[in-house]
This record gives C-alpha cells, structure tokens and sequence, in this order.
C-alpha cells in the first residue's frame, strides 16, 4: 500500500450550513432529511498536532485478499456464517424499503463476492469495522510500527486538505465528476426510483471504480469522495462536536455505533460533502462500506 504524508495542522471541522441553503442546491430531499444532519454541527476548530501518513487509497480487493492469506484471518462475514450483501438485478427491490437492489445477509456475498464484478484494483466492501481494525492490528505487528483506521477528524481534515467547501473541489456538486465514484446517470440506470437524487452525468462506472481513477485532493489521496464509504475509529456521537477537544479528538469514550465516511458509489452528492457523517454497528458490512488505513509517523517522519 502507498501512504500520503499529511501534516499536521488545524482546519474547521464540520457544518453550520442552513437546511435552507441545502434545500436550495439539493431540492429533491425532503426539509426532514435536511434537519437531520444537525450532527454535522457545531463547525469548531480542530488541530491535528502530528503528522500522519493515510493509505493513498482505498483498501483493495487484492491487498485484502493478501492479508487473509498472510494472516490466516476470517473475515465477519464468513467466520459468523451469515455472509454480507450483494447486488442481485433479479432481487425484487419492493422487498426493500429503499427500492434496492440488494440483498442480505446472505452466505453467498461477502468481501470476494458483492455480486457484481470488481477487479483486484476496487476497492475492497462486505468488511465490518473489526475486520478493518484486525487488518490494522496484523499490519502493526508484523511491520513493528503502528497502523489504524483514522480519527474521525483526520479523516476530515485530510479529505478537505485546506478546503472550506462542501467539498474537496468546491461547492457545486458538478465539480465531483472527474473526482469521485458516486451516484450519476450511469448507476441511477439500475435503481430508477433514485434517478432524483443521481448527479446529472457520468462518471463512467456502474459500480466501484479501481482506485485512483479520478483525480486525488491536494494532498495528493483519491477517492475521498464516493467509490466506498471508510471506517474511521471513532464510535458515534450526535452531539460530540459540542464537547469534543481542539487537540486531536478522539470521538466518545462508548457508544455502540462506528462512523464511516465519505461516500459511495451509489451515494448521492449530498452525503458526499466533507462533513458528512453516518455510522453502523461495527459487525456490519455492506456493497458500500471498505477502508482505507493510517500509519502514524514515526519520530525522523516530523
């Protein structure tokens, strides 16, 4: 895997942007769906005071394949016996109540097997946040340096990478094409019922793109935004940006729910901005959900 230095420095974090406004630019979501990203706010300044090397990817197929391999490990979805979720074209998707096409918990999917096709360069999906976190162990052990899933305030102060907008490359949603796997005309093709929330263009795949299609951030990272969401380390709080610390905050002490960032590919524009949040159980695993890694710096990294 190819790790990015990030250095240290301060950014402020979150959202304080008005429903009204996001009504404005993303009118097909109801004035409920927009009052529920309060958790994006208060926005507060933040610091990171050390630097940190972030894989400069998104975790793949193939390198999870290896670790499997190496490691002898068993991935959730095969040691529970209760598979992931896959994509199935012939799955009714009145079944589900978002109109989806996909189906599980099903022994039949899991990290090797979504149900649509992907390369050893896609990103790798169907991994629950303890298989990322085993990953991380197994790596730190065997290289005797340390690796993990970021903080939920590195991972956004290393996707806006000096930004202040929605987004890495600006506020209009127009500006992820070329930058980012997500939810457009070509994806939309097989959930009609999203068709309104798809970003008008195309990025050119269907499904997950191998890493490093689009352009990367000024960090120099690729896909940030959208191709799968990414577990970070902390666990859920909906008001913790109201008490959290300035200095590296490591998210709530307990809580039963993981955040993951960032976005899908089957992810609408809106919940592909910087400050998003959402969250699962850490035994979940999903089509949309992977990972991307951290590797602290050492001492001569500062």
């Amino acid at each position: 895997m190819k790790f990015v230095r990030v250095p240290a420095g301060e950014f402020m974090m979150g959202s304080g942007e008005p429903a009204e406004s996001l009504s404005r630019d993303y009118p097909a979501y109801a004035p409920e769906d927009l009052q529920a990203l309060g958790d994006e706010g208060p926005r507060h300044r933040v610091r990171i005071t050390r630097a940190f090397w972030l894989g400069q990817h998104e975790v793949t197929v193939d390198q999870f394949r290896r670790f499997l391999e190496a490691s002898g490990y068993t991935p959730e979805s095969i040691a529970d016996g209760t598979g992931g979720y896959g994509y199935n074209p012939a799955y009714d998707p009145a079944s589900s109540a978002r109109g989806e096409r996909f189906e599980g918990r099903n022994p039949r999917y899991a990290w090797h097997d979504p149900g649509f096709p992907q390369t050893g360069g896609d990103p790798v999906v169907n991994v629950s946040w303890n298989d990322a976190v085993a990953m991380a162990r197994w790596l730190s052990e065997r290289e005797g340096v340390r690796y993990r899933l970021p903080t939920e305030a590195e991972w956004e102060y290393a996707c806006r990478a000096g930004t202040t907008t929605r987004y890495s490359t600006g506020d209009d949603a127009a500006s992820l094409l070329g930058a980012a796997a997500l939810l457009d005309l070509d994806t939309a093709q097989r959930w009609p019922n999203r068709l309104p929330f798809a970003l008008p263009g195309h990025d050119g795949y269907v499904f997950t793109a191998p890493v490093g299609s689009f352009a990367p951030n000024a960090f120099g990272l690729f896909d940030m935004h959208g191709n799968v969401w990414e577990w970070v380390a902390d666990r859920y709080g909906e008001h913790y940006y109201a008490e959290s610390p300035t200095d590296d905050p490591p998210g709530p002490a307990a809580g039963d729910l993981h955040v993951r960032r960032g976005g899908s590919w089957a992810t609408s524009a809106l919940y592909l901005r910087s400050s998003y949040r959402n969250w699962n159980t850490a035994q979940t695993r999903y089509t949309l959900v992977g990972m991307r890694l951290l590797r602290e710096a050492m001492p001569r990294d500062d």
